[in-house]
């Protein structure tokens, strides 16, 4: 295992941090003090699977690896109401995640939990004002629209709306369970993915990095579970390679696409396809361990090099919004 070198800078901006930590002491209030309801918890459900699929789906398979493409129009939508998750704006959550695939579980990752462990990946590095800040360089090829600059600049905007609308209109018990509750969920079915993802499941595919399929994080998350496919071939807008792995992102995907508001769906290429069933009929006859040779370990870092870095240097023509 690699050692993190400790860097000063990466400490805890307390100051900062007390609206996130806030939010967290309410919800937790609110859980006991109104209790549910059918209808306090479908409105946290539907908040909590609307939400969940506009990070899944918008921040995570478009802005950062351009995995399909659609209109401008879309493209805000995603981005607004992935604003309304209260994960910063989809520049800097793109931005960011951009630069974990080209250093997954190495040094300069900023959320391995194998260098920095459970608290650290799970949420302590957005605690730190270190990452506070977009790295625009990284996401060159969305900053070209002012709109998502706005959104990304005043990311706080859209979540205080929202829950002020949803206390004024809805009542403040909704707002709780809707507004704090869903929200604090949503965040932590979000951050399993950089915490337990590359730590429990099974390993298909060899990689650079410790990145594991896990059903029950997949079912949290509607599809980002299966993370030891998606850093073998990341390019793809799906990540549940086959169908018994459930990926409730990229069949709205295909929904999406009858009615033309995406296209040009990234799709698994059929090799890798043929080679993980290899793998898995590997496995089921005891021969191995549930990952792929030396050659393959090569196509994995090559398909990641090609995803998520060639996302800033593709010419504006082949860009995903707008087509």
């Amino acid at each position: 295992m690699l050692e993190f070198e400790y860097d000063p800078d990466q400490k805890i901006d307390w100051l900062q941090t007390a609206p996130f930590l806030g939010v967290h002491v309410a919800a937790v209030i609110g859980l006991f003090a109104i209790p549910p309801t059918r209808e306090l918890v479908a409105w946290a459900v539907v908040f909590y699977l609307v939400r969940m699929w506009s990070i899944i789906v918008g921040y995570h398979r478009y802005f950062s690896h351009r995995s399909f493409k659609t209109s401008r129009v879309f493209q805000f939508i995603m981005a607004f109401i992935g604003v309304s998750c209260v994960q910063k704006g989809p520049l800097w959550w793109a931005a960011h995640h951009r630069h974990h695939h080209r250093h997954s579980d190495q040094e300069p990752d900023i959320h391995s939990p194998t260098l920095r462990g459970f608290f650290w990946s799970h949420m302590g590095w957005i605690m730190c004002k270190k990452y506070h800040a977009t790295e625009h360089h990284k996401i060159r090829d969305f900053m070209k629209y002012p709109e998502l600059r706005w959104l990304d600049r005043h990311y706080i905007a859209v979540p205080v709306a929202l829950g002020a609308l949803l206390w004024w209109l809805a009542g403040f018990e909704v707002f709780v369970w809707a507004g704090l509750i869903s929200t604090v969920v949503l965040w932590h079915g979000t951050f399993t993915i950089n915490s337990l993802a590359h730590v429990f499941g099974k390993r298909r595919f060899k990689t650079k990095d410790t990145s594991r399929n896990n059903l029950f994080l997949s079912l949290v998350t509607l599809g980002e579970g299966w993370h030891n496919n998606h850093h073998y071939y990341p390019g793809s807008a799906r990540q549940g390679f086959y169908w018994w792995e459930i990926d409730i992102g990229y069949y709205s995907l295909r929904l999406l696409a009858l009615f033309g508001i995406v296209w040009d769906i990234n799709e698994v290429p059929q090799r890798i396809l043929d080679k993980g069933r290899t793998l898995d009929q590997k496995v089921s006859g005891n021969q191995g361990p549930a990952e792929s040779t030396p050659s393959a370990a090569a196509e994995a870092t090559s398909s990641a090099a090609k995803s998520a870095p060639a996302a800033e240097s593709e010419t504006e023509s082949s860009l995903a919004a707008g087509g």
